[in-house]
């Protein structure tokens, strides 16, 4: 359980991230309604990307079930690489005229694609996959929620290092797996 805990909270990074630059900008909204908003968007799809991700590694653990390990290994390495490399290099919050429903889609699906690949990582865990995206979707609207409000007080200087805490989180749980 504590590896979905883990999970959760990793994958959460990058939602968090923009969260807080969503929180500086605001833009037309506010503070609540926004949190709100935020929270919604990047939980629903935190939620159901890790279950798509689980359902096509079902489909196909038959043919890679002795190399599982090193698969979910490898994709949680490359992701929690790619979340250290875009934290060290760029910042995360665009210039947003207006946040319409439109670009928190957008943005809802930009920063869970990386889930969609960790979700392949579950079928290691000893858990119900519809368990552990629920508390993936829960820890990231609550970690959404609260990046908008740390936004609207912090500015956007939060946001590199929330992306590469979350990486290193995610390259340490692919170390578990591979060597536990």
């Amino acid at each position: 359980m504590i590896e979905v805990l883990l999970l959760a909270f990793a994958l959460s990074m990058d939602a968090f991230a923009v969260s807080i630059g969503l929180g500086a900008k605001q833009n037309g909204h506010t503070t609540k309604a926004l949190a709100l908003k935020a929270g919604l968007f990047f939980g629903i799809f935190q939620a159901l990307m890790p279950l798509i991700g689980y359902a096509g590694g079902k489909g196909v653990l038959g043919f890679v079930s002795e190399y599982a390990h090193y698969i979910a290994f490898g994709l949680l390495l490359l992701i929690g690489a790619k979340m250290i490399y875009e934290g060290l290099n760029e910042g995360v919050g665009e210039e947003l005229a207006k946040i319409t429903n439109k670009i928190m889609l957008t943005l809802a699906i930009a920063t869970s694609i990386d889930a969609m690949a960790a979700g392949f990582s579950l079928m290691l865990l000893d858990l119900n996959p519809l368990l552990a995206c629920g508390i993936i979707g829960l820890t990231t609207f609550i970690i959404s929620f609260i990046g908008v409000h740390v936004g609207k007080l912090t500015g956007t200087w939060l946001e590199s290092r929330a992306e590469i805490f979350g990486g290193v989180i995610l390259v340490a749980i692919g170390f578990r797996i591979l060597f536990f």
